[in-house]
């Protein structure tokens, strides 16, 4: 069954053909330009989705939407974000809109508002929307995973990205970022969504035909 993944984010979508890699899934993305352009479609480079909804599944719904009716393709849209216990489950929906710098930055202006907390306490939580754009069927999946804010980043960038290197999953005492991507993938909140989105496609494989 061929998929759309609906982000221009080269982490997330890198993270998600990881997580998905033994499936039969056929997983394409804006990086697959010759295989779009063998359906006659071409995405433009400034297409972008106002991510405006009030909720996770808003989100990954008005990014699934839009890039399957752009592809005519089954698309999955992942919106997640982190949620910090001491700041009233901040930035939630906004994590990637609440601070107008780079990821370093947003990181680094996140532990500052942290900096008098003793409670370190948060979780990353993902929403996977798959879309059918023939039919409009469209449905969700959930996941998180617990853990704590460290003190200062750590680890190395290029094994993480977003709010890698200053998370550390529950049980352990590193961030992902230092755990490494292979590490983060198997047991990420993204993977919990992916792996239920899979069983579900598995259960239903006449949606392949649609």
């Amino acid at each position: 069954m061929r998929l759309f993944i609906a982000s221009a984010n080269q982490g997330k979508i890198r993270e998600i053909q990881a997580i998905l890699h033994d499936s039969e899934l056929e997983l394409w993305s804006i990086r697959d330009e010759a295989n779009l352009a063998s359906l006659g479609v071409i995405i433009p480079t400034n297409f972008d989705v106002e991510e405006n909804g009030l909720t996770f599944a808003d989100n990954a719904l008005l990014k699934a939407k839009a890039y399957a009716e752009l592809t005519g393709l089954a698309t999955i849209a992942d919106d997640s974000g982190l949620e910090v216990e001491a700041l009233g489950g901040f930035p939630s929906v906004n994590s990637n809109r609440w601070f107008a710098g780079t990821p370093t930055e947003r990181n680094l202006a996140l532990l500052d508002l942290l900096k008098e907390e003793v409670n370190r306490r948060a979780r990353f939580y993902s929403v996977l929307c798959y879309f059918e754009p023939k039919t409009g069927a469209q449905q969700f999946f959930e996941g998180e995973i617990q853990g704590q804010i460290a003190p200062e980043p750590r680890g190395n960038k290029l094994e993480g990205f977003g709010y890698d290197p200053i998370f550390i999953p529950e049980g352990y005492d590193q961030t992902f970022a230092e755990l490494g991507a292979e590490f983060k993938n198997g047991i990420s909140h993204r993977r919990q969504a992916l792996l239920k989105l899979s069983q579900f496609l598995a259960s239903n494989k006449h949606l392949g035909q649609l």
